[in-house]
C-alpha cells in the first residue's frame, strides 16, 4: 500500500529543497507546480479559461501565458487571487489525480505530494495519509524571497501575506521540517521521518 504524504510549506520556506532531498532518496514526487504549468500550456482549457476572465492582456505576443503580468493582478487584488485558484482548480487537480494514481498502481511504498497551496486550495487534506510542512522564521523568510526574487520588503511581505500564515500551516502539520538550518540538518529532519514511518530506503 502506497503511503500519500502532502507536502507543503510556504513562499520562499524552502518546501523545494525537502522535495528534492525525498527525489533523491528514490521516491516518486507529485509536484502540483509541474501540473500548474501543464494546464496553462497553448491549447490547454486551464490557459483559455484564464483569458476568458482576465483579459487577452495576459498573452505573449505568440499566445503563451505573460506570467509576470497575471502575478502583477493577483498579488495585488486577493478577489482576483482567489479567482485564479477557483478557475484553475478543477484541471490541476484532475492533473494531481492522474499523476499520483501512477505512481500506486507502480506499487512505491511511498510518493510526496509536493502542493504549495495544500491548505489555501482546498480539499486536499483527505487525499493525504500525512501532510508535512516546510518553515523557517519569519525574518528569515522575508529575506530569502527579498533575495531570491529580488524584491523590497513591501513586496515581499505582499507575497507572503497572500498565502496562510506558516505559524498556523505548522499549527495543522502531521510534522514539521524546521528548514532554517544547513542542508544536512533538513536532510536528517526528512531521514528521522522516513525511519519512524518505516519507509526509510534501507528499511524496504
Amino acid at each position: 500500500m502506497t503511503y500519500i504524504l502532502g507536502l507543503t510549506g510556504s513562499i520562499a520556506t524552502g518546501k523545494s529543497t525537502v522535495s528534492n532531498i525525498f527525489k533523491a532518496l528514490g521516491f516518486p514526487v507529485v509536484d502540483a507546480d509541474i501540473g500548474a504549468r501543464e494546464v496553462v500550456e497553448v491549447g490547454a482549457p486551464g490557459l483559455q479559461a484564464l483569458v476568458d476572465y482576465f483579459g487577452q492582456e495576459l498573452l505573449t505576443h505568440d499566445g503563451q501565458l505573460n506570467r509576470e503580468a497575471l502575478g502583477a493582478i493577483v498579488f495585488a487584488n486577493e478577489t482576483k487571487r482567489k479567482k485564479l485558484n477557483e478557475l484553475l482548480k478543477p484541471y490541476i487537480r484532475s492533473w494531481i489525480d492522474r499523476e499520483k494514481n501512477k505512481v500506486i498502481a507502480s506499487g512505491a511504498p511511498l510518493v510526496i505530494m509536493d502542493i504549495p497551496l495544500l491548505y489555501e486550495a482546498g480539499g486536499y487534506q483527505e487525499m493525504m495519509d500525512s501532510i508535512m510542512v516546510v518553515a523557517i522564521p519569519d525574518e528569515l523568510q522575508i529575506t530569502r524571497l527579498m533575495a531570491r526574487n529580488q524584491l523590497s520588503k513591501s513586496e515581499a511581505l505582499q507575497r507572503i501575506e497572500a498565502q496562510i500564515p506558516i505559524a498556523k500551516k505548522v499549527e495543522w502539520a502531521d510534522s514539521v521540517i524546521d528548514n532554517s538550518g544547513s542542508l544536512v540538518d533538513t536532510r536528517q529532519q526528512v531521514e528521522k521521518w522516513l525511519q519512524e514511518k518505516n519507509l526509510f530506503p534501507d528499511q524496504s
